[in-house]
Order: structure tokens, then C-alpha cells, then sequence
């Protein structure tokens, strides 16, 4: 994603998980397409929590998976992508050549429709939000804070759109430090790079890893 610069008014949010926290977050994106299950049966195989980003198009052509999913409720969280993949900017017509929203109200017609679809496949509501590019212009990261969304940046970038070759992203994935949150995608077996996400994974697993998701990592205190 660092191929295009953002604009002074957009911004690409960073998260790591709470201080103290020595876990690594594996959060993954589903766009559209298929599921690379290289990746998910490697997370099932060796009880890998992780945070999935699906958008309402992916869950319409994924119902297998999705009921994959459903029957490991207890390893993945299913978060909010988007309705249609379109990136919450306002302020460009395009960024990685998708067409961007434009506008507040499309913004607003992006996460509310990708919510929607989460809640209405999984019987829950998302808490968080990340959008098509990872960048947001300034009055989108304030009006989807305003739909009462948190904002899912990253700080380790592990496959670059699942663009990078297998090699490349195994040696990223396992140079994970405690706190990560790691970004990758889960859409696109026919790239390399999924085959480097699941060795990357069982590297640090071999480790001892300690792996969170962000509704656990973040979660409120009670009482």
C-alpha cells in the first residue's frame, strides 16, 4: 500500500494492541472473490484466533465459508469491510484504483451496508471498521467514529494486497513482535501469497506465539 502517497488530509491509522499486551493480532481481509483456504485451514488446524474484514459481496459469494466460519465461532471475529469494497475518502476520485466513495453519505452507505450484512450472516454487530484502502479522509474517520465504528489500522503490512511472493511475506508474517496487528488477505488463493501468510503463521506458532483477536484484545472492563 505505500505505492500511493496520502493526501495531507487522509490519513492510514496505525493500531497496535494495548500496552502490556504481548499477543499478535492476525486481522484478515475478505473483498471479493473467494476464500484462500490455505490460510483458514491453517488457522483451524493449529487454533489460531484471528479478526476477518468481509464485505456484504464476499459473504453473497462465500456461502460455504461462511458457514465455515459459523462453526468455528470461537476462533474468528467477524468484522465490518464494507458493503462493496469503496474506500471512506471524499477527497480523491481513486486511490490503488478503486473508485472511492466520494461523498459522507456514500461513506455512511459503505459501513452501514457492510454492517448489515455482518449482522444479519452472524447474528451480531460489528464493532469495528476497516475500508477498502486502510485510508480514510479526515470527515469520514469522524463520521464513522459518529456511527459508533472503531477504526482497524495496523502496524505490520504482511502481504501488501496479497501482492508480494510467498517468500517475502512467510519472513514478515514471522518477524511479528508482541503487540502487532498484523494485516493480510484471505481472498485471493490464486496469488502466492496466501502460501506465505499460512508459513508464516506456523512459524509463529513453532515460537510459542500468543494470538488475539481485537474484540478480546480490546476488550471493556467490567465491573
Amino acid at each position: 500500500m505505500a505505492a500511493c502517497p496520502a493526501l495531507a488530509g487522509d490519513v492510514e491509522p496505525r493500531l497496535t494492541l494495548p500496552a502490556g499486551d504481548k499477543a499478535v493480532a492476525l486481522t484478515f481481509d475478505a473483498c471479493s472473490g473467494a476464500v484462500d483456504d490455505r490460510i483458514l485451514n491453517e488457522l483451524i488446524a493449529d487454533r489460531v484466533p484471528a479478526t476477518l474484514f468481509v464485505t456484504h459481496r464476499w459473504l453473497k459469494r462465500n456461502a460455504v465459508t461462511v458457514a465455515l466460519l459459523v462453526a468455528h465461532s470461537d476462533l474468528f471475529e467477524i468484522e465490518n469491510h464494507g458493503e462493496n469494497h469503496v474506500p471512506a475518502i471524499t477527497d480523491r476520485p481513486s486511490v490503488f484504483g478503486l473508485a472511492t466513495a466520494g461523498s459522507l453519505a456514500a461513506v455512511s452507505q459503505e459501513v452501514l451496508g457492510g454492517a448489515a450484512a455482518v449482522t444479519a450472516t452472524f447474528g451480531r454487530s460489528p464493532a469495528w471498521y476497516r475500508d477498502a484502502s486502510a485510508r480514510y479522509s479526515r470527515d469520514a474517520v469522524q463520521l464513522i467514529g459518529n456511527l459508533g465504528y472503531r477504526i482497524a489500522g495496523y502496524s505490520l503490512n504482511a502481504d501488501v494486497g496479497a501482492s508480494l511472493p510467498a517468500a517475502v511475506v512467510a519472513k514478515r508474517v514471522a518477524a511479528a513482535r508482541p503487540g502487532d496487528v498484523i494485516i493480510a488477505h484471505i481472498n485471493h488463493p490464486e496469488r502466492p501469497a496466501g502460501a506465505g501468510v499460512a508459513a508464516g503463521i506456523r512459524a509463529l506458532v513453532a515460537k510459542g506465539t500468543r494470538f488475539e483477536r481485537l474484540d478480546t484484545a480490546f476488550a471493556l472492563p467490567t465491573g
